[in-house]
Parts: structure tokens; sequence; C-alpha cells
């Protein structure tokens, strides 16, 4: 979706290093040179900041961009004159124990509460991003709609500053590590028409529901296909009038139960809740041709059959019972 090529990519919770790794095979799959981008990153534990220096150093990734040290995001940005262009993040979900400041500059939109870090991920990534910048994080799906502790306010604030491109409701069970569904969410700094796409989305946030896509590895893990993954770019890019999508010819509609196009009134009229099935609606169904009143005839015929039919079993089953019994 947000198909990063150059400038400044960051990570503000990196992990290993796997965000930086993927953009670098975003871009040799699309002929570009990964010199074009460079790298920032933090992470809180040490073992992790050093796997993620060494995963780098493996790909030939500059990785000085993850600082001299581990730091926490919160106590300590490590990079806190950097603008990015694109942030890639997956933040631990719902922490009740962070480095909360109320005094911090980053909370423009409202302080968040002192037992969920996810709307002080938001708004350091928010912070972060350069004029033009973009953001996809990955949150836990009640971040779409929670009104705890003033994170609806935070919400709203956000919304009306017009900084929410798109939100997509993926399926379950993608992370091994947890059970908790997860959305994704998509930042602009910049939706007019321009460098970014050829449509003027001011206004407009798109919601996509994916949590029907993927398939099941195993019992304990689903996975989107190539083809689920290139569906939802598209998507977005067909609603955006990016380059790629012109190129392929792509020309967004919406589509129920799938993808929808709001705006800003109507995500206010719904108490700026987030969640894509608020919005979509429900897929089209296709008419079998059937005519309603010789379908409501056969359907009720059928349910007066399965009546007559459970009448009969009940009564044998009573004779049996009574058989053993006697």
């Amino acid at each position: 979706v947000l198909e990063p090529s150059r400038g400044r990519v960051y990570d503000p919770c990196c992990g290993s290093g796997g965000m930086f790794v993927q953009t670098e095979k975003f871009i040799y799959a699309h002929d570009g040179d990964p010199k074009d981008i460079a790298i920032y990153g933090q992470e809180s534990i040490e073992e992790t900041w050093r796997m993620a220096k060494m995963n780098l150093a493996i790909h030939g990734i500059d990785n000085k961009g993850l600082g001299a040290r581990w730091g926490d995001t919160f106590a300590r940005d490590q990079h806190p004159d950097v603008q990015m262009d694109y942030v890639l993040a997956n933040p631990p979900f719902n922490i009740k124990d962070w480095a909360r400041n109320e005094e911090d500059p980053r909370w423009r939109f409202g302080v968040p509460p002192a037992n969920n870090a996810n709307y002080a991920w938001i708004q350091h990534i928010l912070y972060k991003l350069a004029s033009g910048g973009r953001a996809g994080v990955v949150m836990a799906n009640g971040s779409m709609s929670s009104n705890s502790n003033g994170e609806g306010d935070i919400r709203a604030q956000i919304v009306e500053a017009d900084l929410v491109s798109c939100m997509i409701a993926l399926p379950t069970q993608l992370f091994r590590s947890t059970g908790i569904p997860v959305c994704v969410w998509f930042f602009a700094k910049d939706k007019t028409a321009g460098k970014q796409g050829s449509a003027d989305r001011s206004g407009e946030v798109l919601f996509i529901d994916a949590r029907e896509m993927g398939y099941m590895v195993d019992r304990a893990e689903r996975a989107l296909s190539d083809e689920d993954i290139v569906k939802i770019g598209d998507t977005y890019h067909s609603w955006r009038g990016s380059a790629s999508a012109t190129a392929k010819g792509i020309v967004y509609e919406d589509v129920p139960g799938f993808c929808k196009s709001a705006t800003l009134a109507e995500i206010k009229a719904a108490d700026y809740a987030l969640t894509p099935g608020r919005y979509v609606g429900a897929a089209a169904v296709e008419d079998d041709g059937e005519p309603i009143e010789e379908k409501i005839a056969r359907l009720k015929s059928e349910l007066l059959a399965a009546f007559d039919e459970s009448a009969r079993l009940e009564k044998v089953v009573r004779e049996q019972l009574e058989r053993i019994s006697g």
C-alpha cells in the first residue's frame, strides 16, 4: 500500500528489523535502488536490537539508523529531529506499563491513557511524519472503536485533522503469537491530488474489510495469499489514483461487503468509529432468478415438511423409550 521507493523509512519498535528487510525486497521487486532509502529504527530490548543490527548487516542494509544502543521510544526518541517519509510499524498491543509524560509534545491530539499505549504509538508516528509522509501501523482491533479513557476523543481529533487515509480489518489468526484480531491504520499527511495520486481524497477515508480473506496454513495460523495482497493494494491505489493503478487500468469503485470510501461527515455520524464493517455494508447477493413469491412458497413447504418429519421422529423415539421403560 505504501510503496516506499526513496526517502527515510522508520520503525519506532523495529524488533529484529523485518519491516526494513521487506522494504528492501519491495524496492528490488520494482526495479528500484535500495540506496535511495535511509533506514531509521529504535528497539527497547538489547538482545532484539543486536539481532536487528545483524539482520540488516546480513542483507547489506546500512544499520547506522538503528542508533548507538537500544532504548525506549517513549522515554527518549533517538531520532528527535528527523522527519520520516514512511513509517512501518507493528507495535506491541495494549501496553499497560509505559513511559508516560503528560507534557510530551507528541500528544498533539490528547494525552494517551496510562493503561494503554496504543494511541501513544499512533501519535508518536504522526509526530514523526514529514509534510508528505505516509505510515502503515498494525494495531489491535479495539483501537478502531475504543472510547475508554479519552481514546475516542483522540481518535476523533485525528480523523478531523484528515490524517487517516485507509483502515483495513484483517482476518483472525494471522499471528501465531497472539489470537487478538488486528487491523492496519494508514496515515497520510497529504491526501490532495499530486505526486501520491491523481485523485483528491481530502476529507475521505477508504475502508477495506479483508476479514474473509486468506487461507489456513495449519490449524493455528492463517495467511493472506499473493492474490489477496494484490487485491488490497490495487483497491487502495485505484482509490488514490496512484501511478501503479493507472498503469493497470484500474478505476476505483465501492464494493459492498469489501470496500467503501466514506466522508468525514459519515465517520462523525458513526461517532468516529473506524471499523470497516460499519461502512462497507453487506456483500451483494447474486440473484438466483427465482421469483420471490415462489421462493416464499417453496421455503414454507420445506419448513412444514421438516416440522412433520420432526414430529414423526419424536413419536418414534417416545415409543422406543416406553418400550425400554416398560
